[in-house]
């Protein structure tokens, strides 16, 4: 399937896997990139050294396209862009900042630079920038999105109504249909998210995954809008925010709550109650931990059948 995204990135399927904090190391990355889609290597969870180990580890585990998430609020960027370059990654999708700081340093060195957006204002900031496509990420989405509560199916086609870079969709994408809805909404890809953290590749702790297995709708909730809006899971931790908001708790206050390292306790430490559960909407949908390749083949399968059914109409 040849389109403008599988020929920027030089893959077989327009499939992005996204690179989530503590879910998405080499072993995810690598499996996604051999069935044909992008893997990615989640940064924003690692220390440059780490991220240089999962890297190499990447590569020899694939010979297909691979690239790096980068959140541009990262502490030690400096390090991580450093890195990248040294290891001659390819490919680099930046998010949480503006997309001005790095993209052109990161083009003059051969890389393809792809920017994560919750907005049209900010789709058209990442095209001034010069972004080679941008991720636009609706509010179904898990871990940090947009303050706006933009739903994908309103997001894709405003955005595409006013940008000529290629578009990724974002946000509640876990089943070939979802794809196809995204893509005759007006994306080239999708990029997915919840249904890659249950698989057996991903880093997340095996007690995280099932707990994404077993939600139902309903069961994930945007909060904390006054630090960084993100979507978690209802444990003991998001209820204790709620009862923080209900006594009318300062920023600060939220700040002293959520405390250091709240979502390694979750998802990398397998802490179900007090760790912080970053996940989407569409984990209601995912019933169980499969392997990244099935995941893979089944999205374009479903995506294919979707597509042959819609034909009748």
């Amino acid at each position: 399937m040849q389109n403008k995204i599988t020929q920027l990135f030089g893959i077989e399927y327009p499939i992005i896997q996204a690179g989530m904090v503590w879910a998405s190391g080499w072993r995810l990355a690598s499996a996604v990139s051999n069935a044909g889609g992008l893997g990615l290597l989640g940064a924003g969870s690692m220390y440059p050294e780490i991220l240089e180990e999962h890297i190499i580890k990447c590569k020899n585990a694939t010979d297909k396209p691979f690239g790096v998430n980068v959140p541009m609020l990262y502490p030690d960027i400096e390090k991580l862009m450093d890195i990248i370059v040294k290891q001659k990654v390819k490919i680099v999708f930046t998010s949480a900042g503006n997309p001005k700081t790095w993209t052109k340093f990161l083009q003059e060195k051969g890389i393809t630079v792809v920017h994560v957006v919750s907005s049209v204002k900010f789709a058209l900031k990442a095209q001034e920038a010069g972004v080679d496509a941008v991720v636009a990420e609706g509010f179904e989405a898990g871990g940090h999105n947009g303050r706006d509560e933009t739903t994908t199916m309103v997001l894709i086609p405003s955005v595409k109504e006013k940008i000529h870079i290629p578009l990724i969709a974002a946000g509640g994408i876990a089943t070939g249909r979802a794809m196809l809805a995204a893509m005759v909404l007006g994306a080239d890809a999708v990029q997915v998210g919840s249904r890659f953290v249950a698989s057996p590749e991903a880093s997340s702790h095996e007690l995280f995954k099932k707990y994404v297995v077993d939600a139902k709708e309903g069961d994930t909730q945007l909060t904390l809008k006054e630090l960084a809006p993100v979507r978690l899971l209802k444990n003991k931790f998001f209820r204790d925010v709620q009862e923080a908001y209900a006594k009318g708790a300062s920023k600060e206050e939220l700040k002293k709550l959520l405390g250091r390292a709240r979502a390694k306790k979750g998802m990398f430490e397998g802490d179900m109650e007090e760790g912080e559960l970053e996940i989407g909407q569409v984990s209601g949908l995912i019933h169980s931990i499969t392997p990244a390749a099935e995941i893979v083949e089944g999205l374009m399968a479903e995506f294919y059948r979707a597509k042959a059914e819609i034909k009748c109409y």
